[in-house]
């Protein structure tokens, strides 16, 4: 709960009495290596502060081809935030690549701390336009690189990840074969 309180707090002010309630409304939810957090087809009634381990958010494209969108690490909230928001099904699924801690909140009771902390909506605010503006600057430059550089920008943007995924995540996230991503890490070292 610590880390979630300290992440609110780079983004407004809060007294002991709205921390006390932001604890009191988030649940702990723990998730095996695979397990989903939120399934293609389904409402997202919930969103989850990763306390600990890794997610990815992933889709099948036409092909059947499953595709990973981006990962979400410690220290970050995990939602499919159209289907959250306009209460339509998601397109995406949010599973976990490793063991995880959640923290997480239900859209009742994300809505009984926006009526009751008067800062709550500003933080929120500030949370989701920093979240969407790492996404974007996630996914930009990779449309523009070749696999050697998207391989090296994310070693260089996310090193504490690397050791931590998957290689067939991480091929699937930069949009190669795990046997060329064999090749690019081969040749680098």
């Amino acid at each position: 709960m610590e880390n979630l309180i300290n992440y609110l707090l780079q983004f407004g002010q809060l007294n002991q009495q709205q921390i006390d309630l932001i604890t009191s409304k988030s649940k702990v939810v723990e998730l095996k290596r695979d397990d989903y957090f939120s399934e293609a087809g389904k409402i997202a009634r919930q969103v989850a502060f990763v306390d600990n381990g890794i997610l990815r958010v992933c889709y099948y494209n036409n092909k059947g081809e499953e595709i990973t969108r981006y990962f979400i690490d410690e220290n970050n909230f995990a939602v499919d935030l159209n289907s959250f928001t306009y209460q339509i099904p998601s397109s995406e699924y949010v599973q976990a690549v490793t063991d995880c801690r959640l923290l997480v909140f239900s859209a009742d009771a994300l809505k009984d701390l926006s009526n009751t902390i008067i800062a709550w909506n500003g933080i929120i605010n500030q949370i989701t336009a920093k979240s969407l503006i790492e996404k974007v600057s996630r996914i930009s430059p990779m449309l523009a690189e070749d696999a050697k550089a998207r391989y090296i920008s994310f070693l260089d943007k996310f090193p504490q990840l690397a050791n931590r995924i998957p290689l067939s995540l991480l091929a699937s996230y930069l949009g190669i074969t795990q046997s060329s991503l064999s090749r690019i890490r081969k040749n680098i070292r």
